[in-house]
């Protein structure tokens, strides 16, 4: 039976492609995103060899920018994913189609069948990760590997020592309570492209901005965290995931991401589960 990848909707939504932060991986799926039908018995036929040794056992795996894999002796070229930095703007869903009718992620990105590794509110901006690589989808976004990610976050009110050290020990959130975090105070607001829609203001309340880093991603985490300690997000902007972040680009804007920036992420995903 061939081996599947997590996707970001079901197996059937994705085409198959090689992940280039994987690693080693299913030679199944590599067969498949090298366009071959029947990976199963291609590789059962005795037809595929990686580094030159013959490989009968379906669950082998190999890296495909480490090793060399042949089919009927002549080398496998599989598809490798794509991998793109989105600022997506105030008040765009993180999907592609909306049937509400509101801004989408196709008003900015003209690339189909990649998927957000993460989503953000409709009302909050920053950086998406897009991708078709399953597996990174699945390591980021399952809260067992604990993937950090970084926000400023514009609150009402100027939050004292008390709430901060609430933030970061973790707040209860219904039933649950949250992660530590890593919560900064900054003395200075950060310098930002203003928002099309302005934040609601009074003169009378004063607004701070933090600093916050999470390793999980429950529904509208950090407003709910916010609101829990008394002071209500405002703007919510994500700078980073992981050792990806937000520089060089403006909201609406996109891009691949960098040889150098793929290893970084690839290191970074060398953790333990927590």
């Amino acid at each position: 039976m061939t081996r599947r990848m997590y996707c970001a909707k079901s197996p059937s939504d994705c085409s198959r492609c090689a992940s280039r932060v994987a690693g080693r991986q299913y030679l199944t799926l590599l067969l498949e995103a090298a366009g071959v039908p029947a990976a199963d018995a291609a590789i059962r036929q005795g037809r595929v060899r990686v580094n030159g040794r013959l490989v009968t056992n379906v669950h082998q795996r190999a890296d495909p920018q480490q090793d060399l894999i042949t089919l009927d002796n002549r080398p496998l070229a599989p598809r490798f994913c794509r991998y793109l930095l989105c600022y997506k703007p105030y008040a765009v869903v993180s999907h592609f189609t909306d049937p509400a009718g509101r801004a989408t992620l196709a008003d900015y990105v003209p690339i189909p069948g990649v998927y957000a590794a993460g989503r953000l509110d409709y009302d909050s901006e920053g950086l998406l990760l897009l991708t078709d690589d399953g597996w990174l989808i699945h390591r980021l976004t399952d809260p067992r590997f604990g993937h950090p990610r970084t926000y400023l976050v514009q609150v009402e009110r100027l939050p004292d020592e008390r709430a901060l050290a609430a933030l970061r020990a973790g707040v209860p959130l219904g039933e649950r309570r949250t992660r530590p975090a890593e919560v900064e105070l900054l003395a200075v607001p950060p310098d930002l492209p203003p928002r099309p829609t302005p934040i609601r203001s009074r003169k009378s309340v004063p607004t701070a901005w933090l600093r916050l880093t999470l390793r999980e991603g429950q529904n509208r985490q950090v407003r709910r965290m916010t609101a829990a300690v008394g002071h209500p997000t405002l703007r919510l902007l994500r700078v980073a995931i992981g050792p990806l972040t937000l520089d060089g680009l403006t909201p609406g804007a996109w891009r691949e991401i960098s040889d150098q920036e793929l290893e970084q992420l690839k290191q970074s995903l060398e953790v333990k589960i927590k």
